[in-house]
């Protein structure tokens, strides 16, 4: 099922500014290129899934369709599409983009994260009492 893209913004403005999630500068001019090498993409879809040694990694890919329950975060034209599970473990975050001698990179500056492991591959949250699997 594809939703539409009004409801997707909508279930996000209707979120307090401060559990929405935001990018820099820096990122949008990332993603505004990388984007326009998909043009069937809406944006870029962020999310959580069950992971290495701490309990949970990130994920991202093109959005290339809108499913039931996510959110549209858009800022500076640059549409960022989250489930509402894993919005549980992102909200108030701040995807970055980082240039560390050759490493380029999308970064999560997350402020429910609790733990890290040290290859910084997977992080723990406090627990909200909510389930992603």
């Amino acid at each position: 099922m594809n939703l539409d893209p009004l409801t997707a913004k909508a279930r996000a403005q209707a979120l307090p500014p401060e559990q929405g999630l935001r990018l820099t500068p820096v990122a949008i001019e990332h993603l505004r290129k990388t984007l326009a090498t998909e043009p069937s993409a809406l944006g870029l879809r962020v999310g959580v899934k069950k992971s290495g040694c701490t309990g949970y990694g990130y994920v991202m890919d093109f959005a290339k369709t809108l499913n039931p329950d996510d959110l549209w975060f858009e800022q500076d034209g640059i549409a960022v599409i989250c489930d509402q599970a894993s919005l549980e473990f992102l909200k108030g975050s701040t995807l970055d983009y980082v240039v560390n001698g050759l490493s380029r990179l999308l970064t999560f500056h997350n402020p429910n994260v609790v733990d890290s492991c040290g290859c910084g591959e997977s992080f723990s949250v406090a627990e909200t009492g909510g389930q992603h699997g």
